[in-house]
């Protein structure tokens, strides 16, 4: 019996021809594997014939768009997961639900290896690769693109060649990699740093220069999980779909950024998120009215922290998993209502609500009805200053001496 190879299989030009090229360059079988995480386009089932009509012995399609959603958007939204304040770490979340598809039916159809569509200079490659060690480490690895030389040109050739069943005549100047939570665009006109994205380069957004009229909405909030928009309630994947729609109207959600890579590179990086980055926005302002205060320093620590472990394909680490849990500790009374206006790029909190809040009116007010003990603020001031002051005589007389 032939040794069998899972591809990770997107059903674009790359992978269709890896299928047939892995096949002569290791005499394995090979099995596609498309996974839907909300990126659009054709349907799993024309996504699953063209992998047959390529060369694949089997082909292996799941639709994981509410788990994509449910599992690994949802805990990047509780952790506020931005990489380097910038990136909602679009792809990297969605290389987790790929590797456990990828393993799943590695383990269904008999596979020893696994196979990605990834370069050598990328985060993605670490990501897939770490991800399969840890939840398969008996399959091996291997990149068609990195490890048997793959290129572009050599692609295109062979599937002519071949006759296969894709368009290999349209070239796309720009790398692009899309789901539910964002979309991801790098290379071509864009690898010079001085050059302003061009209006192609966007898909899930309208240019926020002559936007639509302004757009309000209620996010609801049950324990850090979105679970309605103006009162309708909706799944996380629904929420997420419709705050995509709504907020890329306005233009939210565009990310222009020079990113530090795992390789040690830099990277420039057009990202689209309309949904991701309305609902972080939102659920920052909840934590604020719900969490306490030096609970909050420290989970934005955390959150950081989170974020770069997931950047760096550390999904399945011990420590990503104990972050998470203390990410899901501190959303236990961050429930409630967010209100935002989204508008010519932004997304604008204008209005909270939440039956586990600390904010107290008696104790904010300025007005009639104030609750707050003034006269505590001096002794505390003098105590709180204690240490500085001391210091600081001890400066001002060394400095005499």
């Amino acid at each position: 019996m032939k040794d069998r190879i899972v591809l990770a299989y997107s059903g674009g030009l790359d992978t269709s021809v890896a299928i047939g090229w892995i096949a002569d360059a290791t005499g394995a079988e090979v099995i596609a594997v498309a996974v839907d995480v909300g990126q659009g386009g054709e349907s799993l089932e024309t996504v699953r014939q063209r992998a047959l009509g390529c060369g694949a012995v089997e082909a292996y399609v799941a639709d994981a768009r509410d788990e994509f959603a449910n599992e690994y958007c949802v805990p990047t939204l509780k952790a506020n997961g931005l990489y380097q304040g910038h990136y909602p770490l679009v792809s990297a979340i969605s290389r987790p639900v790929i590797v456990k598809h990828l393993v799943k039916a590695a383990r269904e159809f008999g596979a020893t290896t696994v196979a990605h569509g990834c370069t050598g200079k990328g985060n993605d490659q670490v990501r897939f690769e770490v991800g399969i060690q840890t939840l398969g480490p008996d399959l091996k690895c291997i990149a068609p693109v990195r490890d048997l030389a793959l290129t572009r040109d050599k692609a295109i050739a062979y599937a002519e060649e071949k006759h296969l069943p894709i368009v290999t005549t349209k070239k796309n100047p720009y790398s692009i990699d899309q789901n539910v939570w964002g979309r991801a665009v790098e290379t071509g006109y864009l690898e010079d740093i001085w050059n302003a994205p061009t209006k192609d380069i966007y898909d899930y957004t309208q240019s926020p220069e002559f936007p639509p009229a302004p757009d309000e909405v209620t996010i609801t909030f049950k324990q850090g999980v979105p679970t309605a928009l103006d009162g309708v309630e909706l799944t996380p994947l629904q929420v997420i779909q419709e705050l995509n729609r709504r907020a890329g109207a306005q233009g939210v959600g565009r990310i222009d950024v020079v990113e530090d890579r795992l390789v040690g590179i830099k990277s420039r990086e057009i990202y689209e998120a309309p949904g991701a980055m309305a609902l972080i926005t939102a659920h920052k302002h909840l934590e604020d009215v719900t969490i306490e205060r030096e609970h909050a320093r420290f989970k934005a620590t955390v959150g950081q922290r989170w974020s770069e472990l997931v950047y760096d394909g550390q999904w399945f680490s011990p420590l990503k998993r104990a972050l998470d849990g203390f990410i899901e500790d501190s959303q236990q009374y961050v429930s409630g209502d967010i209100r935002m206006t989204l508008h010519g790029g932004q997304a604008i909190v204008n209005g909270r609500r939440s039956d586990t809040s600390l904010y107290d009116f008696s104790l904010a007010t300025y007005d009639t009805g104030d609750t707050f003990d003034q006269s505590s603020a001096k002794g505390f001031i003098d105590i709180w200053g204690m240490a500085s002051k001391v210091a600081s005589g001890r400066d001002q007389r060394v400095a005499g001496e």
